[in-house]
């Protein structure tokens, strides 16, 4: 590990070409495989559906989810949705295709950062382990942020890593552009995760920047607030405080130092979802670690020799110690939110066995043609039965096939988000624009009422069904159910509110 800057001439086996070009080519298939299954959770609906909204009104600037501003994140997935839907229309293959095209992105500047050490091979490395690492294959299949920051926070890094190592201009201008991307892909994170790793690189490494890069903090700061206020000038002149008070004070100060979004999680909650984030490379990354840990305590006769030794492994751990600890303080922990410090788990393991023995790359080369393999084969026979379980998408679909296609929908006992996206414009909300929850069939009666309907759809938790067919002045008929929830016709009559006993 401690000459990780020049080939090492006693390596006998270097992979041979064809097996790299049919990782590229199982990798696209992977990354492209499974885009189209039902959106699931409660963003991937939501994402998808505010992008819909920004591209029905033509308005790339104002986020809303329906009809009310969604300053929840910033611009970067839906101007990503938008551009696909503006080319292939609306469905869940164009609302994932941004964040599958950023995990490619991703391994493309893992394999760039072993090419800043002339070291293609390492680069190669860097990519196959990128690709077939667990977390940013599951995320690149997602329609969420966190992989768009992980993507934009990589290009930033690696830029700089280009200017350490070899005094590179263009990697200088990209280090600053991808800041700037980078606070559109998840606010303010994007600023301050670069700029930390960096100066924390330079104090494990124990030197100072030099007199080039910290003038390049006038240039290139202003050139990264540049890029962001392409979209955070007119959304502030458009929204003024709103804007504010919701993106930066709400989702931004609150969701850090409180539990206001109810995602409560011990401190040491990242330690455990870090590594498995990792898989499959975790016993990988552990060697490399232990290994970049004895070349560092090593006594070298000089300090160039030590300089030439240490860049990558500390820039590595750097890259991780970052978000881990400032994650870690967060009083709003989901398990997404680690995604960015994978990139630091990878290096060390793609770095080990780039120097490791024939046999030891050859299980590197399996591993990494089996989790892509895999992963192919999970999303096309394996995952479309849970994910069919797990969405909204079949519930809503037994309703359009009974001919109730534009019924307004209430939700009894639960919030459907789903129902954002595959019943948009259908749903009952409160004041806020939040999806609004109700909890019996008197108050469901009250709202049709109030909304002018004597015929509605119900979503309702499946441990409720009396809600709807107990009362009555409630003709229903159930449509369909999945594992949570059930969908119900229903059907105001006049007479007594009493249930039927």
């Amino acid at each position: 590990m401690a000459e990780i800057t020049k080939p090492n001439p006693e390596r006998p086996f270097t992979v041979p070409k064809f097996i790299w070009i049919g990782l590229a080519v199982l990798t696209l298939i992977a990354y492209f495989t499974g885009l189209g299954l039902p959106l699931v959770g409660p963003d991937e609906p939501r994402y998808a559906q505010v992008a819909r909204e920004m591209w029905q009104a033509g308005d790339w600037v104002t986020p809303t989810l329906g009809g009310h501003t969604w300053f929840e994140k910033p611009a970067l997935l839906y101007w990503l949705e938008i551009a696909a839907y503006n080319l292939f229309g609306v469905n869940e293959i164009t609302a994932r295709l941004g964040p599958a095209l950023c995990g490619l992105g991703s391994i493309a500047a893992m394999y760039l950062l072993g090419r800043a050490l002339d070291r293609k091979e390492l680069g190669l490395w860097l990519a196959a382990v990128t690709a077939s690492t667990l977390g940013i294959i599951v995320f690149a299949h997602g329609a969420s942020f966190d992989i768009l920051i992980t993507f934009t926070l990589a290009g930033s890094l690696v830029g700089f890593f280009w200017y350490d190592r070899r005094g590179s201009t263009l990697g200088l201008a990209a280090f600053y552009v991808f800041i700037g991307v980078s606070l559109l892909a998840k606010g303010l994170i994007g600023i301050v995760f670069p700029f930390a790793i960096v100066a924390f690189y330079f104090v494990l490494s124990r030197k100072l920047p030099n007199r080039r890069f910290l003038i390049s903090f006038l240039w290139g700061t202003a050139l990264a607030l540049a890029i962001a206020a392409v979209w955070y000038v007119p959304v502030y002149l458009r929204n003024g405080w709103t804007f504010v008070e919701e993106f930066l004070i709400q989702h931004h100060f609150q969701r850090f130092l409180s539990n206001k979004y109810r995602h409560p999680q011990p401190f040491y909650f990242f330690l455990w979802v870090l590594p498995l984030m990792t898989l499959p490379w975790l016993p990988f990354a552990i060697a490399g670690m232990a290994t970049a840990a004895r070349s560092l305590t090593k006594r070298e006769p000089n300090k160039e020799a030590i300089n030439a030794a240490i860049p990558l492994p500390v820039f590595a751990l750097s890259w991780v110690a970052v978000p881990l600890v400032f994650f870690s303080l967060s009083g709003s922990k989901l398990p997404g939110y680690i995604l960015p410090a994978v990139p630091g788990l990878i290096i060390f393991a793609a770095v080990w066995i780039d120097q490791a023995t024939r046999r030891l790359k050859i299980v590197g080369i399996a591993t990494a043609a089996f989790l892509l393999a895999g992963m192919i084969v999970l999303a096309v026979f394996v995952v479309p039965p849970f994910a069919d379980a797990e969405s909204i998408k079949p519930l809503i679909a037994a309703a359009d096939s009974q001919g109730m296609t534009s019924e307004k929908i209430f939700a009894l006992h639960c919030v459907p988000h789903g129902a954002e996206f595959y019943a948009a414009g259908r749903l009952l909300r409160d004041a806020s624009g939040e999806q609004k929850k109700l909890y019996s069939g008197p108050e469901l009666k009250t709202e049709m009422e109030r909304a002018g309907v004597t015929r509605a759809l119900v979503i309702i938790t499946a441990n409720y069904p009396d809600d709807v067919t107990v009362h009555r002045f409630i003709k229903s008929e159930k449509l369909a159910a999945n594992g949570e929830l059930a969908i119900y016709s229903v059907e105001l009559l006049s007479g007594p509110t009493q249930p039927v006993h």
